[in-house]
């Protein structure tokens, strides 16, 4: 990216056109000021790739289940009879809690959540 020199906004790329005095030739230009920069030599592009960042589950991760109570309610998925939860204020404090469930059948894991 590159920025006008006079008032500082993104600079665009545009060509000359035809029918001007000068060859057609790719500049750079300002919108809101009268900044043109003819474009002579090719450009560059730098791409870097920056490491990803680093995301905790706030939910607390696999450590939040080990401690969860058990109910007799089935699995949208498998259809297994029980599953673990557990309750969390994720809205405003009006509000009613929301329950995270997990199914109990190892295989299947499958997570969902109850408004």
């Amino acid at each position: 990216m590159l920025f006008c020199p006079v008032c500082g906004n993104y600079l665009l790329t545009n060509k000359t056109p035809p029918g001007s005095l000068e060859d057609p030739t790719w500049i750079l230009e300002c919108r809101t000021c009268p900044y043109i920069h003819r474009i002579t030599s090719r450009i560059e592009r730098k791409v870097t790739n920056l490491p990803k960042k680093q995301v905790e589950d706030v939910l607390g991760g696999e450590a939040a289940w080990e401690l969860a109570d058990s109910t007799d309610i089935p699995c949208p998925r498998c259809s297994h009879p029980k599953a673990y939860y557990f309750q969390m204020q994720t809205r405003s404090a009006d509000e009613p809690m929301t329950t995270f469930y997990r199914c109990a059948n190892a295989e299947c894991a499958h997570q969902w959540k109850e408004n």
